[in-house]
């Protein structure tokens, strides 16, 4: 239980902390992207002015506007009577040849596109002569690859931001979560401690109840009370089982069980119960289902999922269990039906301790609101998961889901 805290608290805190984190990233490397895309369509769109009225030149720009231009790397063309493009501005050629960049321009120009970009270069269509005759091309890469960098080097501290925490959060879990453990560590040993204490003047009780009767006293309130101490016996076993099964250091007594035999003799045990209560119990079992684990643990498990079934279903209803394999799971499936179908709140709380969607139903029919905690408590040991579901008709579905272990078959 301890160390589910630990491990559920790091969670918690790695994940919220990626998520902040990934979306700081994810807004910083979007607001450098627009901004530089901004400046170089800026940058663009002035050097395509300065080309149609050289006489203004950079007038009226301000000085990172000129600062801009004079650092661009571009090239300027005309398109000649035949189509071809022809280069003019040789003072700004980059390192590509006339050729090369010739090319570039045909790709642009080819299209009925007015701007956009070809390999690392943005252009831009103007009317030179009246007519789309001309065009700008800004190389963008040595831009763009500061984008890219800074791409790369805010991923990698992201990540490496994110493994740093999980290790900074693993190495303080202990003491972040040492007040919330040695709560639950008193409030087992209470229930361990309590526990104790009253099996004694329960088998007191009982022991005069039965004196009492052997000496002929038969009433209704010895048989009462007999049957409330059956019942906080049964309480008392229950919680200390319970609390036992949620520390760290129990150890189960793990061997090859033959669950399919095991599932099917508890089922006919309790099939003269369900008949008593008017209904019907039915057992459908994959022959020769083999896992780890402790003989006793899923021996309560498989009672209790069936006694939890009886219990709480509609007089003449059919109760079924089902085992089968599926993949590398095993899959023990019990199911009822309902008096009153359950809220999605109540399906979400079936598995707290002591919770009890109809209280007073769960009192007549000696339940305390412990069985489906300890059902899930023994998955867990087993490294398994448990679910409750309703179906469309109206009836509860219990899923139990054992991994396959070496051993198992």
């Amino acid at each position: 239980m301890i160390q589910g805290i630990r491990r559920r608290f790091i969670r918690i805190a790695v994940t919220v902390l990626s998520i902040v984190m990934i979306a700081l990233t994810v807004v910083i490397n979007m607001a450098n992207y627009i901004q530089v895309r901004s400046e170089l369509e800026e940058t663009l769109s002035n050097l395509s002015e300065q080309e149609l009225s050289a006489p203004v030149g950079k007038n009226g720009k301000t000085r990172r506007q000129r600062n801009a231009m004079d650092e661009a790397r571009y090239f300027t063309v005309t398109v000649s009577e035949d189509g071809e493009p022809r280069i003019i501005g040789q003072t700004r050629m980059p390192d590509e040849t006339v050729d090369e960049l010739c090319e570039t321009a045909k790709a642009a120009l080819g299209s009925d596109r007015t701007s956009g970009q070809v390999g690392e270069y943005l252009y831009l269509v103007f009317n030179r002569q009246g007519k789309r005759s001309a065009a700008v091309f800004l190389n963008v890469e040595t831009k763009m690859d500061g984008v890219r960098r800074l791409m790369v080097i805010s991923g990698v501290s992201c990540v490496g931001g994110i493994l740093l925490a999980w290790l900074c959060m693993a190495l303080i879990s202990s003491r972040a979560i040492r007040p919330m453990v040695e709560n639950a560590v008193r409030q087992k040993q209470f229930i361990t401690d309590a526990g104790h204490e009253l099996k004694t003047p329960l088998t007191v009780i009982s022991a005069n109840m039965d004196v009492l009767t052997m000496n002929g006293e038969t009433n209704e309130w010895i048989e009462d009370t007999r049957k409330q101490v059956s019942n906080m016996r049964s309480l008392v076993n229950g919680l200390i089982y319970l609390s036992r099964m949620d520390e760290d250091g129990a150890v189960l007594q793990m061997e090859t069980v033959d669950l399919s035999e095991l599932v099917r003799t508890q089922t006919e045990s309790l099939q003269g119960m369900a008949e008593f209560m008017g209904k019907s119990l039915t057992c459908d079992v994959q022959a020769d289902i083999l896992m780890q684990g402790d003989r006793d643990a899923l021996t309560r498990l498989v009672s209790q999922l069936c006694d939890n079934a009886i219990k709480y279903a509609p007089e003449g209803d059919t109760l079924s269990l089902k085992l089968s394999k599926a993949g590398r799971e095993i899959v023990l499936i019990s199911e009822n039906g309902l008096i009153e179908r359950l809220s999605d709140e109540n399906l979400r709380h079936l598995f707290d301790r002591f919770y009890r969607p109809d209280a007073s139903r769960s009192r007549e029919s000696g339940g305390y609101g412990i069985g489906l905690s300890m059902a899930r408590a023994i998955m867990e040991r087993h490294g398994g998961k448990i679910r409750a579901e309703q179906t469309d008709k109206g009836r509860i579905r219990f899923v139990c889901t054992f991994p396959m272990r070496k051993g198992g078959h």
